[in-house]
This record gives C-alpha cells, structure tokens and sequence, in this order.
C-alpha cells in the first residue's frame, strides 16, 4: 500500500486472493463463508416461509396488484420476484425504495413489507401504511421485532429470518425466497421445492468453485475479481433476470469492496451508455508510466461486463454481440458470463452468487475487510441526530 498525502492508495493485489492467510485474516467476519452458505440459505428460507403460512396471503384471493416494500437487499428481493414472475405475470409487482406508498395502493392489493433487521424505518412506515389502508400483508424479517409485532397487529403471516449468517446484504436468499413462496400460492410463479432444490444444487456447485482454496486460474469469482479491479465496470444484463443480478452485482461491489460500477438492461442500457466507449475513461493511457509516479495509480479506465440469460429476445441477443464487438473495436475490454440452468429463478441464482463471491474477493484483493460499512453507518448516525 502506498500513500499520497497522508491518506492510503489501495492497490488490488492478485497474489492476496491466493495466499490462505491473507484471505483468512482480511475476512475476520467471515463474508466468504456467508456466501458460501446461499444454497443453505434458500433451504432455510424455504422452510421458514412454509412453517410461517406465507401461502395464507391467497385465502383472500389474488390480489390487483404486489407491492414489495423495502431497501437495500430487501428492494433486490422485490426485483428478484417480479423477474421470477416473469413478463406473463397477470398482477404487477412494483418495489417501493421509500417511505410512502403509491396513491393507487389499497385493500385490493398484497404489500410485502421486508426488513433484515425487521426495524427499517422505509419498510416499517409502508407497512403500517398499508395496514391502514387494508392491504393484504406479509411481512419478512427478524423476529421479535417492530416488523413482528407489525405482522401480528395486522394478522398478517411473518417469515421469521436468520441473523446469525450477518451482513444483510450477503443474506438476501433469506428475503426472496419467502416472496417467491408467497407468489407461487397466489398462481403468479411455479416456483416449488424442486425448484428451490435445483437452485440451491447450483450454488452449491459454484461455492465449491469459488472456495477460498481454488487457484485464481480455475476459480471464477476470483477471476472475476481480478477482471473488475482492471477498470471501473459497466454491468449489462441481456434479460429482465440477468438485469437484476447486475443491479445487484453493481451494490455489492460497492458495499464490499466501495467500487463504483454503472448497470443497466440491454437494449435500453446499449442506447444510454454505449456513449463511454467514446469518451476519456475508454482505453488506458499508454504514455502513462505508473512507475514514475507510482501514488497517482493508472488513469481509470471503463471495463464492460455482459451477463447472458439463456432466454434472451433474438434482437436483444443481436444488440448484446454488437456492443460487446464494439466496446473491443474501441479498446474497451469486455467479458461475457453465462448464466446456468433451466429455470429463470436458478438463472439468477447462479449470476448473483458468482458476482457475490467476485465483489468479496475484489475487497480482499485490495487488502479492505469486506464487511465494515463506516461510512454507511456514519451516514445513518448523522441522519438520527
């Protein structure tokens, strides 16, 4: 690590993501072995949801509308039940990020209302909205808490989650898979057990690949890691499904590794961005010599990174071969990752843990612990005073 002016340059080291030591010591609260535990995480979810009675939300009917409310890993759990779904869907799923709910919400409608910690001040001030206005509810969280107590005021079913795995945002099979178990109920999604099973079976494949102990030249998420650290990436994603393991590809570079990345839906994300493969962050500098003035860092540079679904629109799959030809034409690297799998819900599965194990190995590579959030946490306490 070098420093300019007081304040630390942090260099992504490769040869870290090899050394079991370095690896060891740089996770102590164990963000690895959260990750790893995704398959276990949908099984848990699974049950939970079951032993809770979220089916009980289709004794009144389907509803007009699903209204999943909720921020951070909670809102990526609303986005992974409208893609699941699916374009076919006949009830709309809409994710509320906030504090209020749509004007047009009310007791026709099943509100969602999901909080880690079950004490979110957006998800809670929605859901006892959505109580008042007579919704249909179900809620998601921690238990014994405000959210709990929420539930149990409005006779709503609660899926009590696990805490103990930590971070929020490495446990968000623990949030969606309670919605998806609620939406199959109500006929909006044929997500069952074997379903479930299948996925879990794929992230238990990946965790396996992207063991701590897998050489970098084998091992995906360390690969793409390092592929990341070469630039400031651009996430594309070539469905509705791959477009929400981009977002949340894009937030968990940021949250494990504080890394800024752009994402986006092919064909819109094509006409909004392809701009940058013009502009000055395009290709590296090559009269730069680093050495010479080794505190500055090489000048940023864009790096483009494609996430394939197997159920791509014939055009989108023509838009995505052209950018990605185009981006190389213009010296900006680019990578193609595929998903797995038959079923849209172990399609996303298979992308989001690969790009969970690649944003905690990007961290560790930099030589930054993984899971603090100071300037979150800082954020939140400069908000409460």
């Amino acid at each position: 690590m070098s420093r300019s002016g007081g304040a630390p340059v942090l260099r992504f080291d490769p040869s870290r993501l090899d050394d079991q030591t370095r690896l060891s010591d740089g996770d102590p609260s164990g963000m690895l072995r959260t990750v790893a535990s995704s398959a276990a995480q949908v099984r848990t979810a699974y049950r939970a949801a079951v032993e809770a009675g979220a089916a009980r939300v289709a004794e009144q009917g389907r509803p007009r509308a699903v209204v999943v409310a909720g921020v951070g890993a909670a809102g990526i759990a609303g986005e992974v039940l409208d893609a699941v779904c699916g374009p076919g869907t006949p009830v709309p799923v809409v994710t509320v990020r906030g504090y209020r709910l749509p004007g047009w919400v009310g007791a026709a409608d099943l509100v969602m209302v999901v909080s880690f910690t079950g004490r979110g001040d957006e998800a809670l001030s929605v859901g006892a909205e959505a109580a008042r206005r007579g919704c249909t509810l179900l809620a998601v969280g921690a238990p014994d808490t405000p959210l709990s107590e929420l539930a149990a005021r409005a006779g709503a079913p609660f899926v009590p989650i696990s805490t103990v795995a930590g971070q929020p945002r490495a446990t968000m099979w623990g949030l969606a898979v309670p919605l998806l178990v609620a939406a199959a109920a109500l006929g909006l999604s044929d997500v069952g057990e074997p379903v479930f099973e299948a996925a879990a079976a794929r992230l238990e494949d990946i965790a396996h690949r992207c063991r701590p102990t897998s050489d970098s030249f084998i091992n995906p998420g360390k690969t793409l890691a390092t592929e990341l650290a070469d630039g400031i990436p651009m996430i594309w994603g070539s469905s509705p499904i791959a477009a929400v393991a981009a977002h949340r590809m894009a937030e968990q570079l940021a949250e494990h590794a504080g890394y800024p990345a752009l994402w986006g839906e092919l064909p819109e994300a094509a006409h909004n961005q392809a701009g940058v493969f013009d502009g000055p962050l395009a290709t590296r500098d090559i009269f730069q010599d680093v050495g010479d003035d080794e505190s500055s860092g090489p000048r940023a540079r864009m790096r483009l990174f494609v996430l394939r679904d197997t159920d791509e629109h014939p055009r989108v799959a023509e838009r995505r071969q052209a950018s990605v030809r185009l981006a190389q034409d213009r010296g900006v690297p680019a990578s193609e990752i595929a998903a797995e799998g038959d079923h849209p819900f172990e399609r996303l599965a298979t992308l989001i843990c690969l790009g969970d194990f690649a944003g905690v190995y990007l961290a560790l590579g930099h030589g930054l612990d993984p899971a603090p959030m100071s300037a979150i946490t800082e954020l939140r306490a400069r908000i409460s005073q």
